[in-house]
């Protein structure tokens, strides 16, 4: 489905940019859904599109040689996969990148997406990009910190309430293998630390599906990162950041 350009402002990316340059962007783009587990790119693969999510949350994940995996960031509303390709890359050797939450992204091809930031007039794409990359270098700087430092309940509420942000709502899909690979742990340690959340009356946690029952209660349970992190994001999407 082609995109228009109210659609774009449901990514706050794109929001920030001038009416003009959205008027641009918006015939590039495709409104696409994303279900559960749908891959954007893989390891030492091209990337063949850029994409801005308006819902949902797309992973990028690491897997060692033994096969197993943990997540590097996740991405929702607030920023876009692919930017390796801004960075003047065309494949990236480190990660992978799927759909974690399903929802809808806006996606343009990555050979389009290169033209148009290379022209002089989208200044603002370039500057809003230019600051998303620190927020997100800054964000999984932080989470290397808050994986080594805090309690894997700190870790689990800090990425709930984040995700909750996202979504706009208060249920999500999330399976035991997602979590473990987000908090790198066993599936009996993701059993453990649900079952202390939904104890607490913080979520409910029925076949893969978390409805966040108190927000109080998650934050009250979470380290400090997450309020850092959304602090950080929020302060480098506002136009004078």
């Amino acid at each position: 489905m082609a995109a228009d350009p109210e659609s774009l402002t449901r990514n706050r990316l794109l929001a920030t940019l001038p009416e003009p340059e959205l008027s641009r962007l918006a015939p590039e783009f495709d409104l696409v859904s994303y279900g559960l587990k749908d891959f954007i790119y893989r390891e030492d693969e091209p990337i063949e599109h850029v994409v801005f999510p308006t819902s949902g949350v797309l992973s990028l994940i690491s897997q060692m040689e033994d096969g197993r995996a943990i997540e590097v960031a996740t991405i929702g509303n607030e920023g876009m996969v692919g930017l390796p390709v801004f960075l003047q890359a065309t494949t990236t050797s480190a990660h992978r990148a799927f759909s974690q939450v399903p929802g809808e992204s806006l996606r343009m091809s990555a050979a389009r997406f290169s033209e148009f930031i290379s022209g002089s007039d989208n200044g603002a794409l370039h500057w809003v990009l230019h600051r998303y990359t620190q927020a997100l270098m800054s964000m999984i700087a932080r989470a290397v910190a808050c994986n080594a430092l805090h309690s894997v309940q700190q870790r689990a509420c800090r990425w709930m309430l984040i995700t909750h942000d996202r979504i706009g709502g208060d249920e999500f899909l999330l399976t035991q293998e997602f979590l473990g690979q987000m908090l790198g742990v066993t599936r009996p340690t993701v059993n453990e630390v649900a079952r202390e959340l939904q104890d607490a009356a913080a979520i409910d946690y029925t076949r893969g599906r978390i409805t966040v029952l108190s927000r109080r209660e998650l934050e009250a349970r979470s380290c400090e990162c997450y309020g850092v992190i959304r602090t950080e994001f929020d302060r480098l999407l506002e136009p004078n950041g």
